[in-house]
């Protein structure tokens, strides 16, 4: 995470990627070490929004050009779950994209949106938007508590 840190921009860029893939990875403690920094908040949200929206969108992908047994089995992704999640967001449409950013979930529906066929420009819409969202919310509380001291 240091060496993330150090890289600034590209590494927060980076971590968001990292951590929007089915990687278990933190993206919020490298943005938040390089804010520490002094770095500029604008830069830093859109540096980890457009990492954060291109890993989620590399999971939509793999779900639209992948089988449902190879994300089984090369994704790690439980059956149950994925076949739960899918028949979920069929009913509830690509506006569930936005919420591709919530830990644990995320990258499931992602890829089910992709197994789905959902329409990308759609997913694409609704996932940056969240993504967004996700980073001015860590922003603002990162800069609250900083305030604190």
């Amino acid at each position: 995470m240091e060496i993330l840190i150090e890289y600034g921009y590209i590494g927060v860029f980076i971590a968001a990627f990292l951590a929007a893939t089915i990687l278990p990875f933190s993206s919020e403690i490298v943005l938040s070490g390089v804010l520490l920094t002094g770095a500029s908040y604008p830069l830093c949200i859109a540096a980890a929004t457009l990492g954060n929206w291109l890993g989620g969108m590399t999971c939509y992908w793999l779900g639209l050009l992948g089988k449902k047994e190879w994300i089984i089995k090369y994704l790690k992704l439980k059956e149950e779950k994925l076949d739960k999640v899918t028949s979920w967001l069929q009913k509830k449409g690509t506006w569930m994209a936005f919420f591709v950013f919530l830990p644990g979930i995320g990258d499931f529906f992602a890829v089910a949106l992709g197994l789905l066929r959902a329409n990308v420009w759609a997913v694409a819409a609704f996932m940056l938007a969240g993504k967004l969202f996700r980073y001015l919310v860590w922003v603002k509380a990162v800069d609250l508590i900083l305030s604190l001291f």
